[in-house]
């Protein structure tokens, strides 16, 4: 989807593999300095923020050329210009010009461009992309201007003040908004299309199109989190204002490390359709459980038929910890690696079981 996820959401049993909160098994952490600890306490000076952090943020555009690039600017009396396909934000990690944003961003394209600060072009290439974690490094060659460093998410707080930074609509490039963390661990369940999102901070520094990618910043100028997606309208509520949201750097760190050494990410996979089930949901369809993972069909021959697991089962826990509001079905699943035989617990006929399922690995086109 070019240039942003702006989402309507709909508060419903939404079908898909819900959460990505939980990084990769095994993983290795990001090669960066330790985070500095920032306290709620500290003041947010702007203005020198901004001065440390923006060298470092790029706009990153998946270029004229690519296949699905398509003549929507016209210029009167001129043939119509091919746009991109998807225009969006990025920032540099490292001195080899390793360059972090959404894989939705580069969805699609085989022809990538980044715009430095200095408004120098340079050509970029696609070192790999995570689809589920909505994640995509990208590099770039020559002398690189500046670098950021990764803060450490779980040491965040709500209240506390952050500066999200981004091409705001591909044209804006530098665009500076200022705002608090309002939640953390905020779960989604997973759209048509989309990644799929879970333990994202939640934040009211306006984003808009062109702005995924970008880096959301803490007091001290370190990335604690990748912005990618923002809620403008809910089903039969109308518009809404100020819920914008960003992938925690913890989970980016790993994720980016991971792309960076291999050029793609390995999950465990489970092969069964889930839909999330929330108190509201329970509620709502009259479920056994507050929390927990409805199995709404099994993929033929995968790790769950293979254990027995039928439609209409709903799994309440993985290896004994329990599916609830600060660990979902996904966070759990994804404590694991492919290969791994683990404990399911679920409810069948209004009675507890207990199945042993070794996990696959979770084929490209899941």
């Amino acid at each position: 989807m070019p240039q942003s996820r702006n989402i309507a959401l709909a508060f419903i049993l939404a079908g898909g593999l819900a959460g990505i909160g939980a990084s990769p098994p095994g993983a290795p952490v990001f090669a960066q300095e330790a985070a500095t600890p920032v306290a709620t306490s500290v003041p947010m000076d702007a203005e020198a923020v901004v001065a440390k952090v923006l060298p470092a943020v790029v706009t990153v555009i998946n270029a004229p050329g690519a296949p699905a690039a398509t003549p929507v600017a016209v210029v009167p009396g001129q043939e119509p210009l091919p746009q991109p396909t998807g225009v969006g934000t990025g920032f540099i990690v490292d001195e080899q010009g390793h360059i972090v944003t959404n894989e939705h961003v580069v969805q699609g394209g085989d022809h990538f461009e980044v715009i430095l600060q200095s408004g120098e072009k340079r050509p970029a290439t696609l070192v790999g992309a995570d689809p589920l974690s909505d994640i995509a490094v990208v590099k770039i060659d020559g002398t690189i201007p500046a670098t950021l460093r990764f803060g450490n998410s779980d040491q965040l707080r709500v209240g506390q003040s952050v500066l999200a930074i981004g091409s705001a609509l591909g044209d804006f490039t530098g665009t500076v908004t200022e705002g608090i963390i309002g939640a953390l661990d905020r779960d989604f369940p997973l759209m048509q299309g989309a990644a799929a999102y879970s333990n994202l901070i939640q934040h009211d520094a306006p984003i808009n199109p062109g702005n995924s990618g970008g880096p959301l910043v803490d007091a001290a100028g370190e990335v604690i989190g990748v912005n990618t997606l923002g809620i403008n309208e809910v089903p039969e509520a109308g518009p809404v204002q100020g819920l914008f949201f960003a992938i925690p750097s913890d989970t980016v760190q790993r994720i980016v490390q991971t792309l960076i050494e291999s050029g793609h990410v390995t999950y465990p996979y489970l092969g069964a359709e889930i839909r999330e089930i929330s108190p509201d949901v329970a509620g709502q369809y009259d479920l056994p459980a507050d929390y927990g993972a409805y199995i709404a069909g099994v993929v033929p021959g995968g790790p769950a038929e293979h254990a027995g697991l039928r439609e209409g089962d709903i799994i309440t826990g993985i290896d004994g910890k329990a599916i609830g509001r600060d660990d979902s079905f996904t966070e759990l699943l994804f404590s694991h690696k492919p290969g791994d035989t683990v404990e399911v617990t679920l409810q069948r006929d209004g009675a507890e079981q207990k199945v042993n399922v070794t996990l696959g690995e979770r084929p490209d086109e899941a």
